[in-house]
């Protein structure tokens, strides 16, 4: 059995490892998990590796018939810790974008850190802690350099009443000629219908925003808005 001295050096530790992520998404303003979930995160798995570990020696000593395996209890942080990460994974339909999957892989690190720290392995919690920071830290203007490749493709998305007829939208855009890409049709429950029209490059914004104010006087449309959507370049070199 280890002595409460190096029970607190192992605990303090993965709250300071966790809370050195936990900063860097805290700065980033990321609300769903910041500061004190992943000391949180940390902390408990540590908990959990050392309980895991060490938690069980009386039994072993009353009972030499008696195995136990230190990893299994372990084990659980790894698959237990997607239920809290899937509660930082958000869909926006509106947009049909997935948010908080680097949350979520942050708290998965966190968690697989706290273990190391748990167990003892310090220098593999510490280099674990830096790598993450490094990924979610210094790599982020890299990510935003490689986004910034990204072309803005023209995007009309329109609501209709419930009873409003696709009809006059589609004669507009026919009238218009106009690059189209893609048109999706979504129905909302008790509040009509949802058009989204995105163009492919070479739509200038003048058109878009003509189309737009002609949108506005069609019969059923309740409201039109326009917006330039990332779009990756057709000559990127394939991988």
């Amino acid at each position: 059995m280890i002595s409460t001295s190096e029970i607190a050096i192992r605990l303090l530790l993965a709250a300071a490892l966790g809370a050195v992520i936990g900063f860097e998404r805290e700065r980033r303003h990321t609300w769903a998990a910041g500061l004190r979930t992943h000391m949180l995160v940390c902390l408990g798995s540590a908990l959990v590796m050392i309980v895991s570990a060490y938690a069980f020696f009386d039994v072993l000593k009353a009972s030499p018939q008696i195995r136990l395996d230190p990893s299994r209890i372990a084990a659980q942080v790894v698959s237990g810790i997607g239920f809290l990460g899937a509660g930082t994974i958000m869909f926006l339909q509106r947009d049909n974008v997935i948010r908080g999957l680097t949350t979520a892989a942050g708290l998965w690190t966190v968690a697989a850190i706290g273990l190391a720290v748990g167990g003892g392995m310090y220098a593999a919690g510490v280099i674990g802690t830096g790598i993450a920071w490094v990924i979610l830290a210094i790599l982020r203007p890299l990510e935003g350099f490689l986004n910034a490749r990204k072309l803005q493709a023209p995007e009309l998305r329109l609501t209709l009443a419930t009873d409003a007829s696709l009809l006059p939208v589609a004669e507009l855009l026919a009238t218009r000629n106009l690059p189209l890409a893609t048109t999706t049709t979504r129905h909302i429950p008790d509040d009509g219908d949802e058009m989204t029209v995105r163009f492919a490059p070479g739509c200038e914004r003048d058109e878009l925003i003509e189309l737009a104010d002609a949108a506005r006087h069609l019969p059923g449309v309740n409201s039109v808005t326009t917006a330039f959507m990332p779009r990756e370049r057709d000559d990127k070199p394939a991988a």
